[in-house]
């Protein structure tokens, strides 16, 4: 799930963990949450009403409510709105390119075209 990440600092080799990782309520499962809790990693996932009425009932057999960062969950939208963003191009949206490396050249080209449009905005 979390094979291909590299979290860069400013020295040394990247870090293959990042310190949290924010996803949607479909991700708010158990597997998810125990896989992220073995490599020691936040998980800023709000938890599915239907999985709150149940550790509920279960009563104190149910376990803790889940912890949540709501201030963290805010700052996905940036991620989203850019992903959306990225989709917008027609290449990118249906995976047209066959090879891995021609659609991560498509996906370094449309952020290089999102880059400048956003540059060309704020230059007065």
């Amino acid at each position: 799930m979390l094979e291909k990440i590299r979290v860069r600092g400013p020295v040394g080799r990247p870090r293959t963990r990042p310190d949290a990782v924010a996803g949607d309520k479909a991700y708010s499962s158990r597997g998810s949450r125990a896989y992220l809790r073995k490599r020691r990693i936040q998980a800023v996932i709000p938890e599915k009403k239907d999985q709150a009425a149940n550790r509920k009932k279960k009563g104190s057999k149910g376990g803790r409510p889940v912890s949540h960062d709501a201030d963290l969950y805010k700052e996905r939208n940036t991620v989203e709105r850019l992903i959306n963003k990225l989709k917008a191009w027609r290449g990118i949206a249906t995976r047209y390119d066959k090879t891995p490396e021609s659609y991560l050249a498509g996906l370094h080209l449309r952020a290089a075209m999102i880059w400048i449009k956003d540059l060309t905005r704020t230059i007065p």
